[in-house]
């Protein structure tokens, strides 16, 4: 087994998108190939076949490497959720809350753990491409790092700085993460990729040459944007842009951007369809008038429903209710809807029970174990907590009126036929295109993409 990790300047510089093509590519060759985060922060995640949870873009990483989604491909996930912190998941499973100075001190006890995993999808790997997490020069952090220069240390791993362009300052920051480096680190760096490149490429030939001269770092390509990744799930929710929704398309459907929100990718397939107007609504501005508003999945639900409130947004989801509207809740969406949401013991922040919004005759509560399970074509449910009541029927929830809904069920659009049906129920008009064959085919152009600007074959020479 050989390894690549894969470091960025800062975060969202397009490393999940690069480790993903590349293991298309490799993919595409006949390589055995296996994505590798050690540590990630994010709650839009996934569920493994064997009841774990990892981070979507592991998730997305393992399909495009033609493998099944693994907990070891991710062995720390970190949740954030309020007043708590983050959730600490190793390995799939759920350990404990920890808040940012907590978790400082955890970290060098999780090292051999994340090592532990690391052997393990190496077994069957002829290479793993690892993927850091925020920024290489993070040195604030480095004495108990396994995210970054501390994995890659202690796995003596070669790693490959990313830089984005299209943010601005992309010399001074892949500079500046050598200039900060120790020494034992930076001489692990085998060279670095520039990414998001517009316009004349060759405008930034003199850029390259002076950061090659500065850090003495080969480049190992200059890649363009590759505007198709908009089709491909978002790693974290700071990747969600507010958005009024496609004109001239039948069906409006308003999302509010909840501070806590958690598996957004439900709504990229409504997204992608061509007469439906998904407007992606802010803070501080009123949801609009539409056919559907949709209340998707939540972190922290008692937090965010108190947001909904501050913002007003109650108010506009019980006129919209009240003009015939549909609504739609999805896991923490489908608890703000009921009566009540009662959390006794702490799960989410302090014990407490808060009111909710009555469009459902459920209440619930947040006890128990944790819910992993894959339920049905790209359907999964992922979630903390007891729903019952009159609206509650084997496992979703419909109002009298049959106007709200509510359901655990995350990944419910990327059924074809399901969502068809949805549309269709709703006056919309569906088109015939296969979300998972979309999915399948931009991971593919990004192969070819990567293969056209990055050198591949000289990466897999320094990988070990």
């Amino acid at each position: 087994m050989r390894a690549i990790m894969f470091q960025g300047t800062g975060s969202s510089v397009g490393k999940s998108l690069i480790v993903a093509g590349l293991a298309r590519a490799l993919h595409r060759r006949g390589l055995a190939v296996r994505p590798f985060k050690p540590q990630n922060m994010s709650n839009n995640a996934a569920v493994t076949a064997d009841g774990g949870e990892i981070g979507r873009a592991q998730a997305l990483q393992a399909r495009a490497a033609g493998v099944a989604p693994s907990v070891h491909m991710n062995p720390v996930l970190l949740k954030p959720q309020s007043e708590v912190g983050a959730q600490l998941v190793v390995q799939g499973r759920v350990r404990r809350n920890a808040d940012a100075r907590a978790y400082q001190t955890i970290k060098r006890a999780l090292l051999p753990v994340v090592l532990d995993s690391f052997a393990t999808i190496g077994r069957d790997a002829d290479i793993v491409l690892v993927e850091g997490a925020g920024s290489a020069s993070e040195i604030n952090l480095r004495p108990n790092d396994i995210a970054n220069m501390g994995f890659a240390r202690a796995a003596d791993v070669p790693v490959v700085i990313i830089g984005d362009i299209d943010r601005g300052g992309v010399i001074a920051s892949v500079v500046g993460t050598w200039a900060v480096l120790e020494p034992g680190d930076a001489a692990l760096v085998r060279g670095y990729v520039i990414n998001r490149m517009r316009g004349d490429a060759t405008l930034f030939n003199d850029g390259l040459t002076a950061i090659t001269r500065h850090t003495g770092w080969p480049s190992f390509g200059l890649v363009p944007h590759f505007a198709p990744a908009a089709l491909l799930p978002a790693e974290d929710a700071a990747d969600l842009t507010p958005s009024a929704g496609r004109r001239g398309a039948g069906l409006r459907v308003a999302v509010p951007l909840l501070p806590h929100i958690a598996n957004f990718d439900d709504l990229d397939p409504l997204a992608a369809e061509p007469d439906v107007a998904l407007a992606r609504v802010p803070r501080g501005h009123p949801l609009p008038l539409c056919d559907v508003v949709i209340l998707p999945g939540s972190k922290a639900t008692r937090a965010d429903l108190a947001v909904l409130r501050e913002e007003g947004w109650d108010i506009d989801l019980r006129a919209h209710h009240r003009r015939g509207g549909a609504i739609l809740g999805i896991c923490g969406g489908l608890q703000m809807l009921g009566r009540t949401i009662d959390d006794p013991t702490g799960v989410e922040g302090a014990p407490g029970c808060s009111e909710g919004l009555g469009l459902l005759d459920v209440t619930t509560c947040l006890t128990g174990q944790k819910v992993l399970a894959i339920t049905g074509v790209g359907g999964y449910e992922m979630h903390v907590g007891r729903t019952e009541g009159a609206d509650w029927h084997d496992g979703h929830a419909v109002s009298s009126c049959g106007r709200v809904r509510g359901t655990y069920r995350h990944g419910l659009f990327n059924d074809d036929a399901a969502r068809r049906d949805w549309l269709a129920c709703l006056g919309a008009s569906p088109s015939d295109a296969s979300h998972e064959a979309r999915i399948d085919a931009t991971l593919d152009a990004l192969a070819v993409h990567l293969e056209a600007h990055i050198d591949v074959d000289r990466l897999l020479t320094i990988a070990r």
